[in-house]
């Protein structure tokens, strides 16, 4: 154990990580993904970093726990059993959107809306007639919708109508802010999102996937890989930003690709022309 470990409260990142998955990334007792790490024996007495020793609380059952109204007891017992672990994905958790417009930003591209009536709805990416991402204008509400899949078509998130949900089968999912990021492995990142209430998301970096088709992403680029495309700068206002597959929605489109080669496993020509223009 170093120095560090014994007289700095700030718990090591790998020992985070750890924590985090062995807890199904959410409060052991509630399962919400908004969290803080509790040392289980208390810091004051340990003033070590052992993740076994360490385990996930949300604010209110924290503050519990701190109080003396969660028994130790009842901690320990959770932290043996999550909660997200024993149902199998995450606890519900309300976004908060709202407002009259709406932008979603990919790479450095941005899809725009603004409705003044009930009705109206943004797809900046679809894929054989199935929406990636949407804003939808409900009953004088904003709602954000979205699914992220993994390379089997396997949901790893959702959000419906502003509730997210994600699945523990990734291997790492962090939330910090409004910031959430979730890795398929190490150093291999997914989708790094910004929930920028009240009327925006920011897709940073990662990358989409379904049915074969892949688009990646980071700060200056959206580059759907299957036939090199790559999108930058680009603002659009149509229904539809992109869309891949046959069009069975009727939507106006700014980009449609009907043919599409599926599955291709080898993206080297494209991240080289992507490296070369973009740096």
């Amino acid at each position: 154990m170093t120095e560090e470990q014994i007289t700095s409260r700030n718990i090591p990142l790998p020992i985070q990580r750890e924590v985090r998955q062995r807890c199904g990334f959410g409060c052991v007792i509630c399962g919400l993904p908004l969290y803080e790490y509790e040392h289980m024996l208390g810091w004051s007495k340990v003033k070590r970093h052992v993740a076994e020793e360490i385990t996930l609380l949300c604010d209110q059952h924290h503050r519990e726990k701190i109080s003396g109204l969660l028994p130790n007891k009842k901690v320990a017992e959770a932290d043996s059993n999550p909660f997200n672990l024993r149902v199998g994905v995450s606890k519900p958790y309300n976004l908060h959107y709202e407002g009259k417009e709406c932008e979603i930003i990919i790479g450095s591209n941005s899809f725009m809306l603004k409705s003044e009536n009930d009705g109206g709805v943004i797809f900046p990416i679809i894929i054989d007639n199935v929406p990636l991402i949407s804003f939808e204008f409900l009953d004088k509400h904003l709602l954000l919708n979205l699914k992220l899949f993994d390379e089997f078509n396997k949901l790893v998130l959702m959000i419906v109508r502003n509730q997210l949900i994600y699945s523990l089968s990734p291997w790492d999912i962090q939330l910090v802010g409004r910031n959430l990021i979730i890795r398929e492995e190490s150093r291999k990142i997914l989708i790094d999102i910004n929930f920028e209430t009240p009327n925006r998301i920011i897709f940073k970096r990662g990358r989409f996937l379904f049915n074969g088709v892949e688009i990646l992403l980071n700060g200056k680029y959206q580059a759907i890989t299957n036939n090199s495309m790559v999108l930058s700068g680009n603002t659009f206002k149509c229904p539809c930003g992109i869309m891949v597959g046959k069009n069975n929605t009727g939507l106006g489109t700014g980009i449609h690709i009907e043919n599409l080669s599926r599955y291709n496993s080898d993206h080297a020509d494209t991240l080289k022309w992507i490296k070369e223009v973009f740096g």
